[in-house]
């Protein structure tokens, strides 16, 4: 299947779904056209009774369909009759959202780690952490769980060489150029910097609380606001 508009590959990975990788010079503008490509396809799901899902990533979308009602090569087609119709870069307006943290929480604390690799002292760490503006590029790995970035390159990190058996639920972490909050206890290698006490998944209807294109920062706040001003 030969690629079209800002789609550099399209690979089979299954009977019933396709992978979508977009061009761009940056992972920014790649992503920029994932996440497009993904809303315009959330709407045409009322016209294609065949499309089943749309999970985007980073530069890629999984698209999922029903093999029974369509082929791919029929697919194939209707994606690239609806390029055209695919929503320009910067229509719509990513949800802005704040997480609290509190910093060099015990149970989440590597930032003496962290100064080590990067020359920084705690005060840097938490403000170049706590004052960028950072996308969510992807969710997955666990339910609820954001890759987002990019984070301050004078705060980068490598993963940890052994990763940990158990994170506690919150953790706010750190890995190469990227930062993430652990939405449940699990297993992990990113560096820890502090607790984040919101719910990053909603106990009813299981939906995230943070999204692909999200803009989301980070806010300092004391361990008495930690314990006392937020619902566990």
């Amino acid at each position: 299947m030969q690629p079209f508009g800002a789609i550099k590959h399209i690979v089979p990975v299954s009977i019933d779904s396709l992978m979508l990788y977009f061009n761009g010079p940056d992972m920014e503008v790649a992503n920029t056209h994932c996440y497009q490509w993904a809303l315009a396809l959330s709407e045409a799901r009322q016209q294609w009774p065949w499309l089943r899902e749309c999970v985007p990533a980073y530069d890629s979308l999984m698209v999922v369909f029903d093999a029974h009602a369509v082929d791919m090569h029929q697919v194939y087609l209707a994606l690239k009759d609806m390029a055209p119709k695919a929503p320009p870069r910067g229509e719509g307006s990513n949800a802005k959202k704040t997480l609290p943290v509190w910093y060099g929480a015990p149970e989440a604390n590597d930032l003496t780690q962290v100064g080590e690799h990067t020359g920084l002292c705690v005060d840097e760490i938490v403000r170049l952490h706590s004052e960028t503006t950072y996308k969510v590029y992807a969710v997955g790995f666990a339910p609820g769980f954001a890759y987002m970035g990019q984070t301050p390159k004078a705060l980068h990190c490598p993963r940890l060489a052994t990763p940990r058996k158990q994170v506690p639920k919150g953790a706010v972490a750190i890995a190469d150029n990227q930062t993430a909050v652990y939405p449940s206890s699990s297993p992990g290698g990113w560096h820890l910097l502090g607790l984040c006490p919101l719910s990053l998944v909603d106990r009813d209807s299981h939906s995230a609380f943070l999204k692909v294109g999200d803009e989301v920062k980070f806010e300092a706040i004391t361990e008495h606001a930690y314990r006392n001003h937020y619902a566990h």
